[in-house]
């Protein structure tokens, strides 16, 4: 039986976006273990105590790379359905061109989030509310952060975009643009929907620790819930319920 041009397209897709998450992870599970190691390997710059420019832009690659790790895998429906819509519109000359623009798009919101997160880091870390391991050093920063990721949870903002995130054919038939820049621009706005959906949660990174496989293994499977289940297992009021107990108990601990 001849097979379809269309799977094969799909497939090769799948796997250049599976390759590029699994290079994200390939970087973060070493520096990972080594931070909780020996120290000597590919963490050891983070370190370093001087917050220079060289520092900074490993700080940026390294949320960088987790945020391609950790939402990437989340934005894999609309990426696929992008991808049937641009390879069966005539006007499109070059579907992996429009594919690589939106995948480009999204990847840059959340380059944007990095360099916003780098700069928090650095702010914690010149006012002693962040130890080296990259994790809390103040039960009121944590429990804070705790607590305004639970309360996020239940804010009209958070359902708006996790519903244009948990609906991507209609996202894209409400926001759809033609050409190359369209799709860049198409993969920015699904992007900056993902951020707004999720950017609370990802903080929860300074609590348990910026480079923690357990917190990063444990967001990533919650987004990966939250986006792709059925609606009645979501359980984002309960899970914002939790968030705030956790970090009213740590605050009431201190």
């Amino acid at each position: 039986m001849r097979k379809s041009p269309y799977l094969g397209d799909k497939a090769f897709v799948v796997a250049g976006l599976t390759g590029v998450v699994a290079c994200a992870w390939a970087y973060l599970i070493p520096a990972s273990l080594d931070m909780y190691g020996r120290m000597d390997g590919p963490a050891a710059w983070m370190m370093e105590a001087t917050w220079d420019a060289d520092y900074l832009l490993l700080i940026f690659l390294m949320w960088a790379a987790m945020m391609v790790a950790m939402m990437l895998p989340s934005a894999l429906p609309t990426l696929l359905i992008f991808h049937t819509a641009v390879r069966n519109d005539p006007q499109v000359r070059s579907p992996s061109r429009s594919m690589f623009a939106f995948v480009a798009g999204y990847i840059l919101a959340w380059s944007g989030f990095s360099l916003g997160a780098t700069l928090l880091q650095w702010g914690l870390a010149e006012a002693a509310l962040l130890s080296p391991m990259m994790v809390s050093a103040s039960p009121w920063l944590g429990g804070a952060i705790l607590i305004v990721a639970g309360v996020y949870q239940w804010t009209p903002i958070k359902s708006a975009c996790l519903r244009q995130c948990r609906s991507p054919l209609a996202f894209l038939m409400e926001h759809w643009q033609p050409g190359m820049s369209g799709a860049l621009r198409l993969g920015l706005r699904h992007g900056l929907h993902c951020v707004g959906c999720c950017w609370a949660l990802m903080l929860l990174l300074f609590v348990g620790g910026v480079m923690s496989l357990l917190w990063i293994g444990a967001i990533t499977a919650f987004v990966l819930v939250e986006k792709l289940a059925p609606y009645r297992v979501q359980g984002g009021r309960l899970s914002g319920l939790a968030l705030v107990l956790a970090g009213a108990w740590v605050l009431t601990s201190a």
